[in-house]
């Protein structure tokens, strides 16, 4: 974990609720797809944490969802404005296991990691699928993106107002893949660890208190004791996960 000052480069709404923001300083502490930052906001006592959308250099890509006072207040923020960052928190997807053919599922504002995770496994030369979920079409984020970089692309929508009409489930059985990735909403991800016929890892959202596992207050119980969301998570594999009734 580091704590550094990032500069907004850019802070740009791409749906009526969905933003994304690059920032440019120490990157250097992220190290995996799938970790989050944590970001100190004006006027609050808790920092934010955002997921990694994607970091190249010195910039730093975060796609966030406006749901609070917190992200209300990043969607305001500008070009040149400065922000308190902390780096490299959580553990990340790990992109060993993906085998030839990996599954990528992401649900909502759980799209935004899958991107760093998609770019990386096709530079390894592992064949990609991506099932994007959404509500309806006006949300959809991120799809020619994931095009652009190589990966086989599917939207899905619960309206059937673009795309394959139902969840990102409702596509599973019509694709090969050796290993799955997936993050968005607990419902998504416990219907996909039913669905899925392989291995994979699921990204979790949990409140967190500190961010970095000194307040215990994200842990959950898995088949191989307690772990903190925000330390030994976000990412757990499928065979540890006890779901709540």
């Amino acid at each position: 974990m580091k704590q550094s000052i990032f500069t907004i480069k850019t802070n740009t709404p791409l749906t009526d609720n969905v933003y994304e923001m690059t920032l440019t300083g120490d990157t250097s502490d992220i190290t995996a797809p799938g970790q989050f930052v944590n970001i100190l906001i004006e006027g609050l006592f808790l920092r934010r944490p955002i997921s990694v959308c994607d970091c190249e250099g010195d910039t730093l890509t975060l796609v966030y969802k406006v749901v609070g006072k917190g992200t209300e207040k990043m969607a305001s923020m500008q070009e040149g404005q400065a922000l308190d960052v902390l780096t490299g928190l959580g553990n990340g997807y790990d992109l060993s296991k993906a085998g030839k053919h990996a599954l990528l599922l992401g649900g909502g504002v759980g799209v935004p990691p899958l991107y760093m995770l998609a770019k990386k496994l096709i530079e390894n030369e592992t064949t990609v699928d991506v099932v994007l979920g959404f509500n309806t079409k006006s949300e959809i984020f991120y799809e020619e993106q994931f095009k652009k970089l190589g990966a086989n692309v599917t939207v899905t929508t619960v309206d059937g107002s673009y795309g394959e009409k139902g969840f990102v489930t409702s596509v599973i059985d019509n694709i090969d893949y050796t290993h799955f990735y997936t993050c968005g909403p607990e419902p998504m991800l416990k219907a996909v660890h039913k669905a899925t016929k392989t291995s994979g890892q699921l990204s979790f959202e949990e409140r967190m208190g500190c961010g970095f596992g000194a307040c215990m207050g994200c842990s959950c119980k898995t088949l191989t004791g307690n772990k903190r969301i925000c330390k030994e998570g976000p990412v757990l594999s499928k065979e540890e996960i006890l779901w709540k009734d």
